[in-house]
């Protein structure tokens, strides 16, 4: 298949969270008609609400400091669908995925034909097959798999990776996780079996409170993430450079590469992984650590592009995140332009985010999920929140946002990653004057 072909095939399975069936057995079925890729490769699995995907990030850079060859699979994408697959630090090429996903696609369609399988695989599960199967290809020794959605029953869980990592959880995906604290810790606490390595950020009590249970039925002693940080400067953007005191080493003047408080705790979880990893004979110094935290990257993710402040803030809890992230390092007037998905909790988001714009521009992404802008525009009236527009489009709206915003001022795109990737799309076209 062509690329262009291979899109237009998964895009068919149906979009990916709305059609989106949690189980593991096609994923073992699929893997298993493909030679069982993810037996020729360590992995090591991070689930959690925030943070799961910086973590990710930052722990494939310490690594590849260490000279490891890695592979790195995180969702959802923004522009690309190849963004998802990196080996050694770089996106799989548009040939090799669509190579690979034919290889997939042929399996798959012969276990149905064989009566295997009542339906083909998901999108997400075609796309996790393609990603082991290239990293098995490419020689990768360690992958580094980002859930998709839970754990229980995502189909990177498949991978048996023998060392994972839990990022703090927060309410999210409800519809499909459970509706409490405590029931969404249970699916991502889920990815602890018997055997493995279980590293866990901080969490709320409740939370802590399944994952201890959890880890006990294991019999896996959890190994929590903790750490002492000072913090010793900070860019005007928002980069801190902090010294971690961890139970095993001191690391000096950490540069973290990744703006935001938040990524503190981040990269605290990222190098209490690195240590395990250390311990397990992968060889992963000290320098290496300290090196990989400074040049992580990762889209989307307070990204700043033409004075375009870009954040995936797509929950409530991501949502403060930012919120604080603004209120320490943005001093000028602020445009927010603000689109999300119609299952999140528009509402609570809202009043977090919508009183710290002097300007509000609401928008819809180009996907069915999409809340729609004049469903917006009625929690802003209901908030009595001023200066509202109300746009149909992000050409729209980030043209609406060039003409409102003061001198200086600054524009912020957030509240969906579909919503960045449409920017950033547009933005790498210069299809906008910036």
């Amino acid at each position: 298949m062509e690329f262009s072909e291979t899109l237009s095939y998964l895009l068919s399975l149906g979009h990916e969270t709305l059609a989106m069936k949690l189980g593991l057995k096609n994923t073992e079925s699929l893997l298993d008609a493909l030679g069982n890729p993810h037996h020729s490769f360590a992995a090591v699995q991070i689930a959690g609400t925030n943070g799961k995907g910086s973590t990710a990030a930052m722990l494939d850079s310490i690594c590849r400091q260490a000279g490891l060859r890695t592979g790195l699979f995180t969702s959802p994408h923004l522009i690309s669908i190849t963004e998802r697959i990196k080996i050694a630090g770089v996106d799989i090429s548009e040939d090799e995925f669509a190579s690979f996903a034919a290889q997939v696609k042929g399996a798959a369609e012969n276990l149905v034909a064989q009566g295997k399988s009542q339906a083909l695989p998901t999108f997400f599960e075609h796309v996790t097959a393609i990603a082991l199967l290239a990293f098995k290809q490419a020689g990768v020794k360690l992958a580094i798999l980002e859930t998709g959605l839970g754990g229980r029953l995502d189909a990177t869980t498949v991978a048996g990776a023998s060392v994972v990592a839990i990022t703090p959880i927060a309410l999210d995906h409800q519809d499909y996780l459970g509706t409490t604290l405590a029931e969404i810790a249970a699916e991502k606490a889920a990815i602890i079996r018997p055997g493995t390595t279980a590293i866990i950020a901080a969490q709320q009590e409740a939370a802590n409170e399944v994952i201890r249970r959890r880890a006990a039925e294991c019999e896996v002693k959890p190994l929590m993430a903790d750490y002492a940080a000072s913090i010793e400067a900070a860019t005007a953007d928002g980069r801190f450079t902090v010294t971690f005191q961890t139970k095993a080493e001191r690391y000096e003047s950490v540069s973290i590469g990744l703006p935001g408080r938040h990524q503190i705790e981040n990269a605290a979880t990222a190098i209490r992984i690195a240590e395990e990893l250390n311990q397990q004979g992968w060889q992963i110094t000290q320098t290496a650590i300290v090196a990989g935290i400074r040049t992580a990257q990762h889209a989307g993710r307070l990204e700043l592009i033409d004075g375009y402040l870009l954040d995936g803030a797509h929950n409530p809890s991501a949502a403060q995140t930012l919120l604080e992230y603004l209120s320490e390092f943005v001093k000028v007037p602020l445009t927010l332009v603000f689109g999300a998905m119609r299952d999140k909790n528009l509402v609570e988001m809202a009043a977090i985010l919508f009183p710290a714009a002097a300007r509000l521009v609401l928008t819809q992404a180009d996907n069915p999920r999409s809340a729609s802008a004049p469903e917006l525009e009625e929690i802003a009236r209901a908030m009595g929140v001023p200066n509202v527009s109300v746009t149909h489009s992000i050409i729209e709206a980030l043209a609406k946002a060039n003409e409102v915003t003061s001198t200086p001022g600054l524009v912020c795109i957030t509240g969906s990653l579909y919503l960045l990737g449409e920017a950033k799309a547009l933005m790498n076209a210069s299809a906008l004057t910036m």
